[in-house]
């Protein structure tokens, strides 16, 4: 027989951790087609950030976890941006994005021009910047 305490003492962590995975994973939802992205992007007026990662990269998890994590970038990326995350090792990516040196971060139009592009793993603050950069980019 099991007794509460037992129970208690798995099952609160599962839950916490079941909780904060569908917390995140709700948070930002990605697509991973480029053309069906570009369409969303039309039709809601809103431009495409792409996030260009690899399935082991040890930049691009600690990019996922620290700074698209961050309530503010959370908000900002659901309110002005279609995201679009592709993986080098499992998506198909037009020829014209760069694949080496990941996190590589693209910011289009709903057509696909280029607005603004960059690399790296970014800190919260510092990819405040690169959406405050790729903003000003816009009305050039």
């Amino acid at each position: 027989m099991y007794s509460n305490r037992s129970l208690a003492g798995w099952a609160l962590p599962l839950i916490m951790v079941l909780f904060a995975s569908a917390l995140y994973s709700t948070e930002l939802d990605w697509s991973h087609d480029y053309e069906q992205a570009l369409a969303q992007a039309e039709k809601e007026q809103k431009d495409v950030y792409l996030f260009i990662g690899a399935d082991k990269c040890k930049f691009c998890d600690r990019f996922k976890k620290i700074t698209l994590t961050d309530k503010g970038i959370l908000k900002r990326l659901n309110r002005d941006y279609v995201l679009l995350y592709l993986s080098r090792d499992q998506h198909k990516i037009p020829g014209r994005f760069k694949t080496k040196g990941v996190p590589r971060h693209y910011f289009l139009t709903p057509q696909g021009k280029i607005i603004h592009q960059t690399w790296g793993g970014r800190e919260v603050h510092g990819f405040y910047d690169v959406l405050d950069e790729a903003e000003l980019n816009k009305m050039d």
